[in-house]
């Protein structure tokens, strides 16, 4: 830019600055405090918006049915230990820790808020309770066992993936095949078959009944389409594990693509 030309800016912002300034004084005094005084809540609220989503996005929430494998999971992302395959929980495991995958890392890390959610119908309910700032939640299958159970694994699937929390904040859900080390274990595509077949069973099964008879927020799929997890609104994505062995990369990958390191 030219000196005439920078002049020329010089000139027309002294301009704008002085018709802003008198315009300025014709507002009263009382209107022009109330219009700072809004413009100054307004960043206000934007700042803690902002800070409260921060907070939100470092909760993976492990869940499934009762004997998935969901604790020895929590303790390999936290200790790199399967704590000799640990027992059934009664109770979450609540913890915020950097993946032991990355303690050797020399740069600063995000840590992760891990909760490993009992899969005792009971206890399911405490889902809820974390829901609100869960960045991605991580649905664990037995490979093994997956058949006798694939009816009631459907089931609790279905009601996630319907809950308005859920769906309004499209929160990314990873259905974990874990044991995959057994050599009876079935593979990721025929378990994801099979749960799309069930929950198109409990689709066309629940829209039979009244609204005062189901729980669902929300429905799923596409009306006169078979049932694919393409269809979800949030994003619902397929791997393998196994957590006795310590094979969690796929698991791993899927935390730090939604809680960055």
């Amino acid at each position: 830019m030219d000196t005439e030309k920078l002049g020329q800016l010089k000139i027309q912002m002294q301009q704008f600055l002085n018709e802003a300034q008198q315009f300025v004084q014709t507002i009263p005094t009382r209107d022009l405090l109330a219009a700072i005084s809004l413009v100054l809540l307004t960043v206000l609220m934007l700042l803690v918006v902002r800070l409260v989503k921060r907070r939100k996005l470092n909760t993976v929430l492990l869940t499934g049915l009762s004997g998935s494998g969901k604790t020895v999971l929590f303790y390999q992302l936290r200790d790199g230990s399967s704590h000799k395959g640990t027992v059934t929980s009664m109770e979450p495991n609540d913890d915020t820790f950097i993946l032991h995958s990355e303690t050797s890392k020399k740069r600063k890390i995000k840590p992760v808020h891990i909760v490993d959610v009992p899969g005792h119908s009971r206890l399911r309910p405490k889902v809820d309770e974390f829901l609100f700032r869960a960045a991605g939640i991580v649905f664990v299958i037995d490979a093994v066992e997956f058949l006798p159970n694939v009816r009631a694994a459907s089931e609790y699937l279905f009601d996630i993936l319907t809950k308005a929390t859920v769906v309004k904040k499209k929160i990314p859900v990873l259905l974990l095949c874990n044991k995959v080390e057994k050599v009876t274990a079935h593979s990721k595509d025929f378990i994801r078959k099979q749960l799309e077949k069930e929950i198109e069973k409990l689709r066309a099964s629940r829209t039979t009944l009244s609204s005062a008879d189901i729980n669902d927020e929300y429905t799923l799929g596409v009306p006169g389409e078979a049932f694919s997890f393409s269809q979800c609104l949030n994003k619902v994505t397929v791997a393998e594990a196994s957590g006795l062995t310590g094979d969690i990369t796929q698991l791993k990958q899927f935390i730090r693509e939604h809680v960055k390191a």
